[in-house]
């Protein structure tokens, strides 16, 4: 199974938890950090991830990345 690693841009996360709902592995989760514009952007708690892309392709305004790590290469949706 592939490992994976998901990249918020935690700018433009304004905290919908539609990514946290989609993410099967259940690694995702609304963070305590607040972003600039008020918002406690989405982050990956542990690890878990098997870069499926259901939290990118879930993603109303395409904040999430997510990286395979074993060739690190990125596999945006």
């Amino acid at each position: 199974m592939a490992k994976g690693r998901v990249g918020v841009n935690e700018e433009r996360c304004k905290s919908c938890g539609l990514c946290v709902a989609a993410c099967p592995m259940k690694v995702l989760r609304i963070s305590d950090k607040i972003n600039s514009k008020g918002y406690r952007p989405v982050e990956q708690f542990k690890e878990g991830c098997i870069a499926c892309k259901m939290c990118a392709i879930t993603c109303p305004d395409v904040v999430l990345e997510v990286f395979l790590l074993e060739d690190d290469k990125a596999c945006n949706a």
